[in-house]
């Protein structure tokens, strides 16, 4: 079944902390990447913008960050539907990479594939201790890393560690991920959204223009990812989805996921 949601209820909290805003993922119980979900955050990363919030932060439930796409729920769409939500994906990715403002991604627990993916397009990364993994493990599950998505982990832990955790689809303890790079600091969970809220803010606390056009020289390989033509790229990443091999392995991983919840 797919995640539930409460009625009345956003599937993104924002949250005050003065300048910086907290974006609450809210589809519980694992916050898996729904159309609706994927499009409720990419519109409050942009209306942060557009109410001059300084930086950003992006947390999930505890113990569990987002569990990446909802796999049940995506199987269950005709091919234009999923069209539309890798696009839509895409754009979120951009809206990510491409923010004005700083994100910190407060990893407060489980965070495969998709849950990694926005991660990693985020400025610095604090996670929770415990027993939760995160990585890109979209092979574990018949689908081709997309070549963006690989990109951007290359950008974060270098070409061989890039290849051994893209090829294999390998998912990694907090400890294991920031001795990657992955993970940029590992903290108890009452830490990691206070954690991503002070960073935000000793980052706020620099000469503004200073920071702004550091940081943006330092993620201009990342946001020139989203500048090209990405509709090749998207035609590919559906040509996998629909490929009969992928639909097979998902179908097993929907069954699996059933079989945890009776």
């Amino acid at each position: 079944m797919p995640d539930a949601q409460p009625p009345n209820e956003s599937v993104v909290l924002e949250i005050e902390h003065g300048e910086v805003r907290e974006l609450r993922l809210n589809r519980p119980p694992a916050n898996a990447l729904s159309p609706d979900l994927i499009s409720a955050l990419t519109r409050s990363v942009k209306a942060a913008q557009q109410d001059r919030i300084r930086a950003l932060v992006l947390s999930g439930r505890p113990g569990m960050f987002s569990a990446g796409l909802d796999i049940p729920l995506l199987l269950t769409l005709n091919r234009s539907d999923i069209a539309a939500l890798w696009r839509d994906f895409y754009e979120l990715l951009r809206t990510l990479s491409c923010s004005p403002v700083p994100i910190a991604a407060a990893i407060t627990g489980h965070a495969p594939a998709g849950g990694t993916v926005l991660a990693i397009v985020c400025d610095w990364r604090i996670a929770a201790e415990g027993n939760w993994k995160i990585g890109l493990s979209e092979v574990q599950v018949g689908l081709q890393l997309p070549p963006v998505i690989y990109l951007a982990l290359r950008r974060l832990v270098g070409t061989r560690q890039a290849e051994r955790l893209g090829v294999r689809g390998l998912l990694l303890s907090p400890a294991e991920a920031a001795e990657v790079g992955l993970i940029d600091e590992v903290v108890p969970a009452e830490r990691v959204v206070p954690g991503a809220i002070t960073w935000c803010r000793e980052m706020l606390s620099l000469p503004r223009g200073s920071m702004s056009n550091t940081r943006q020289q330092a993620r201009s390989n990342l946001v020139a990812l989203f500048e090209k033509d990405l509709k090749p790229e998207l035609e590919m990443v559906m040509a996998n989805w629909c490929d009969d091999e992928t639909q097979s392995v998902l179908r097993a991983v929907r069954e699996r996921l059933a079989k945890k919840k009776r």
